[in-house]
């Protein structure tokens, strides 16, 4: 009677075990199978998100295309300068909604003019850097490190430079790009950089191809006080009061009196050819934010991509 009672007992306890198991089994299968089609949905979200990125870029080609062919100044009184509202994007498999705007990367410092085209450091482009480092209450000894960062030597420049010797011995080590940047978060990997200074800079500098020239119309105040060493505070508000919204229309009258370098001069300009679009894609509970520069040939030609990137600058 002890033995049948013992081996009832042992089954309970085995069933119950089984029991126990098989529901935990059960529960971390579907667990799992949850998580599975959760990151499905993410992934096909960001791949919907990507191609109503892609729209938005192939609309401001489009219109970045007809102000070319309409006028010959790009100045912030014009179409594309104005912010894109958010747009429902609402169909049989996507909802959600788009909302960017465009930016003239020439209103800014392009850090690649540091490098004249026989490959040698500007002087007179240093010298702006630096005035525009001032100008933002960011260490001016930047300027030097930058352009020894992208020239093709390894002399380091006195007293700002830094090259391979100082770089290799950080951790980690590495060396110095003495090429053209591609793009500008790349001074982050400068010698003392930190986020607040690169932060203060961001909105104010670019990295395009080559050597370009600075359209006023659309300058940020910093870069146009960052002009010349006289220019004041004051020069500048006045300058922003005669640009408003339809930008300056004799800009060698009006900056020839103020610029006296005219190295500086003769790279002002009142047009653009290269733009940043920034869209920002919210698809369900996902969030994306799409980069694309945009390069526009002169006199209406076609508006080409060169350079994509997502989530970061």
């Amino acid at each position: 009677m002890n033995t049948a009672k013992h081996k009832r007992g042992v089954a309970l306890i085995t069933a119950m075990l089984i029991t126990a198991l098989t529901g935990s089994l059960a529960a971390g299968l579907a667990w799992n199978n949850a998580l599975d089609v959760r990151r499905t949905m993410v992934l096909l979200f960001h791949e919907q998100g990507t191609q109503v990125a892609l729209g938005a870029e192939s609309w401001i080609r489009n219109i970045l295309r007809d102000d070319g062919i309409d006028s010959q100044t790009d100045h912030l009184g014009e179409l594309w300068a104005s912010e894109l509202p958010g747009l429902p994007v609402d169909n049989d498999s996507v909802q959600g909604a788009v909302s960017g705007k465009i930016e003239d990367l020439q209103g800014r410092f392009n850090v690649n003019n540091l490098i004249d085209r026989n490959g040698k450091i500007d002087p007179v482009a240093l010298e702006q850097f630096k005035r525009l480092l001032i100008v933002l209450d960011v260490n001016p000894r930047f300027a030097g490190l930058t352009a020894d960062w992208i020239d093709a030597d390894q002399n380091a420049g006195f007293p700002d430079g830094a090259e391979d010797s100082i770089y290799t011995s950080m951790m980690p080590p590495y060396r110095t790009f003495n090429r053209s940047l591609v793009n500008v978060t790349e001074l982050m990997a400068l010698e003392g950089m930190d986020k607040l200074s690169f932060d203060r800079l961001l909105p104010h500098v670019t990295a395009l191809p080559g050597r370009t020239s600075i359209n006023v119309n659309t300058a940020t105040p910093a870069v146009l006080q960052s002009l010349d060493a006289n220019m004041d505070p004051i020069a500048v508000e006045g300058l922003l009061s005669q640009r408003e919204e339809s930008g300056f229309q004799d800009i060698k009258a009006i900056f020839g009196t103020l610029v006296t370098d005219t190295a500086i001069l003769d790279q002002l300009d009142g047009s653009s050819e290269f733009f940043q679009l920034k869209a920002v894609v919210q698809i369900d509970t996902v969030r994306l934010t799409y980069y694309s520069i945009l390069l526009r040939a002169p006199n209406g030609g076609p508006v080409t991509t060169i350079l994509r990137s997502q989530g970061t600058y």
